[in-house]
């Protein structure tokens, strides 16, 4: 063992280093190539590695299957349950404060024992570890994952997400104060199967347990939310958002923020619009009627990908004389789903990266076999004819065309929802226009409830309306969401020369439209740039919750039909749909709003959400969104 490798010893917390100490084996991986290897290091005459454990009671488990592929390493699970994120996976070890469900609460004992068990259990198995930073710069952690050494492929694909330190640079001060234990067979054993994540924090040390392989919830969310805490303890924000520069054919540049619940449209707002054959794009296609429109653009923006989930927003990076959002990459690479990428020719950017990649890649839930080529349109099969909703491939984020290191300024925030269709016979809250500009009030209360919104591909199927709630990252954080409000409130109120809008996705009442609405959006309020919404452009939408619509749009020459910018117009949903669908929403507010009413919300807070529960116009949310004497844009 070099002396780097017993360096990551000696500093390890004592459990982790006892953990090492006692295998039968411990692999210390130093890069990517090593954790490429250790992911099919058991491969058979087929070219199969099977991640399997004996499990007392089942005898051998098979987990998952990988194989080398010419572009990486394919990953699959057994199970359709696996291959997606559980939203109810996450329970806190710990006795400090929060409003997580504690492990003791579901699980009727204290986690300690179940803590000591994973430990004997893991000093029995081979294992691997590597060093890692949690987020970037001065607000890095040092951190550590031990995990079965038959889990390569989970180990790997947590390491292009997060970063590898290579044990030779590793200098005497790496100290983690951040470890994931990886122990997939407690599932089965102690969890009837299910996905199973225990925050356990103390002042000096995080602890991640992952009973599970799907990295999701551990290795991408679990950091998630170990940043979360560290910013929640120093007063600022990791946002959930994808961030990009968009470039216009006249060289103006707008930076936009888009925020949202999974299957919000992160990812999407960074891709290249999708054409039809003929170069149109294809706007929507009616669910009653089948009419299809299309919209004729030459020329796009130029797109310069900035975050693609994960934001640092610390205080040190922030400008107060702008009166806008600072923000960088909180991650190496991006977990990117593929699910809307179903045949060849769809995203040629995306296909052409993750076909020929400078460097190998993870694909998880993509139907490959060793030595063969991962295509991202070839999606595994839950059943028969039924293909996986969230294929996934890990793109490390130096290899993106056009990538922007280093902190941006947001011009515009926009916040994505997945919408049903809403039609007469079926209403629904699926009345979003093709895109809604808020005040700023009313977008604090947005990331409050943040919606889950319909058919989410991400996580395992809750039905209904449900809620991510504050900022759409509550189900990574650990703490209360009253602080996690106060700091977003903060946030906004420090944002007053931003615009804010509102976009859904999927549909627009009775059409389906993809995301072609943020991506039409993105187009236009980048060529607007810095111009004020006027009043004769815009008025309060039928639902007050929608802020302000559109009373028309063009774009390139072309203008937008009427019914893609306020719903109840289509003959299709009519007004009495559309309040039915009104109500909903308004339900859904309250439902989730009430929650916040904690004795230390800030008091401005306090009376945006009051006056939402007591059906605020948007003339109230606009005069709300004075805060503190700054002032606000024309129309949010």
């Amino acid at each position: 063992m070099t002396q780097a490798q017993d360096r990551l010893r000696i500093n390890l917390p004592p459990e982790a280093a006892d953990l090492l100490t006692r295998a039968p084996r411990a692999v210390v991986a130093s890069g990517i190539d090593d954790l490429l290897e250790l992911a099919v290091c058991d491969a058979d005459a087929t070219g199969w590695h099977e991640v399997a454990y004996d499990v007392p009671g089942r005898g051998r488990v098979l987990e998952a299957r990988a194989c080398r592929v010419r572009n990486g390493v394919a990953a699959n699970y057994e199970e359709p349950y696996m291959r997606r994120r559980d939203p109810d996976c996450m329970v806190v070890g710990d006795q400090q404060v929060t409003n997580k469900v504690r492990y003791e609460d579901r699980f009727g004992e204290s986690f300690g024992q179940l803590r000591e068990d994973t430990f004997e259990w893991m000093a029995q198995q081979e294992l691997a570890v590597f060093a890692f930073t949690a987020g970037v710069g001065r607000k890095g952690l040092d951190a550590v994952v031990i995990a079965p050494a038959n889990a390569g492929f989970f180990a790997l694909g947590l390491a292009l997400l997060q970063g590898i330190r290579p044990v030779d640079e590793l200098t005497d001060d790496f100290k983690p104060s951040v470890v994931i234990y990886v122990a997939p067979p407690f599932r089965h054993t102690h969890f009837e199967g299910r996905q199973v994540v225990v925050h356990n924090r103390t002042e000096e040390l995080y602890e991640l347990f992952s009973y599970n392989l799907y990295p999701g919830p551990s290795a991408k969310k679990g950091i998630y939310g170990v940043l979360i805490d560290r910013g929640e303890r120093e007063g600022w924000v990791t946002a959930h958002c994808s961030t990009v520069q968009v470039i216009t054919p006249y060289d103006n540049t707008v930076t936009i923020m888009h925020e949202g619940a999974s299957g919000g449209g992160k990812s999407e707002m960074l891709e290249h619009i999708h054409r039809e054959d003929d170069g149109r794009l294809l706007i929507g296609r009616n669910t009653v009627t089948g009419e299809k429109r299309h919209l004729t653009l030459p020329l796009a923006c130029q797109l310069r990908p900035v975050t693609d989930d994960m934001a640092l927003c610390p205080e040190h990076i922030q400008d107060p004389a702008l009166g806008k959002l600072r923000l960088r990459d909180a991650e190496d690479a991006w977990f990117v789903r593929v699910n809307h990428i179903d045949q060849y020719g769809t995203d040629p950017h995306l296909e052409r990266l993750s076909l020929d990649p400078p460097q190998p890649l993870l694909f998880l839930n993509i139907d490959a076999v060793p030595d063969s080529r991962a295509l991202i349109w070839e999606h595994t099969e839950d059943e028969p004819g039924v293909p996986c909703p969230n294929p996934r491939v890990i793109l490390p984020r130096q290899m993106v065309p056009g990538i922007v290191d280093g902190a941006v300024t947001v011009d515009v925030r926009s916040f994505g929802v997945r919408t049903p269709p809403c039609t007469r016979e079926r209403p629904s809250y699926g009345i979003l226009g093709l895109f809604h500009v808020l005040p700023p009030a009313l977008a604090w209360l947005w990331r409050l409830t943040a919606p889950r919104g319909h058919a989410n591909p991400s996580i395992v199927d809750t039905g209904g309306m449900t809620s991510e709630g504050v900022g759409s990252y509550w189900p990574f954080a650990t703490g209360r969401r009253v602080d996690q409000a106060n700091l977003l409130y903060d946030q906004v109120v420090r944002s007053h020369n931003t615009l804010f809008v509102l976009c859904p996705n999927q549909h627009v009442g009775a059409w389906e439209v993809g995301f072609m609405p943020q991506w039409i959006t993105r187009e236009y309020l980048a060529r607007r740039g810095q111009a004020e919404f006027q009043a004769e452009q815009i008025e309060p939408a039928r639902c007050p919750l929608l802020g302000y619509s559109l009373r028309h749009l063009q774009v390139e020459g072309t203008a937008i039909s009427h019914w893609f910018l306020q719903v109840e117009t289509q003959p299709e949903v009519g007004e009495g749909a559309y309040d039915a669908g009104a109500a909903e929403l308004r339900t859904f507010f309250r439902e989730q709003l009430e929650q916040f009413l904690e004795p230390d919300l800030h008091p401005h807070g306090r009376a945006i959400i009051e006056a939402c529960l007591e059906d605020a116009s948007v003339a109230d949310y606009q005069r709300l969104s004075v805060f503190e004497d700054q002032p606000v844009p024309a129309g949010g």
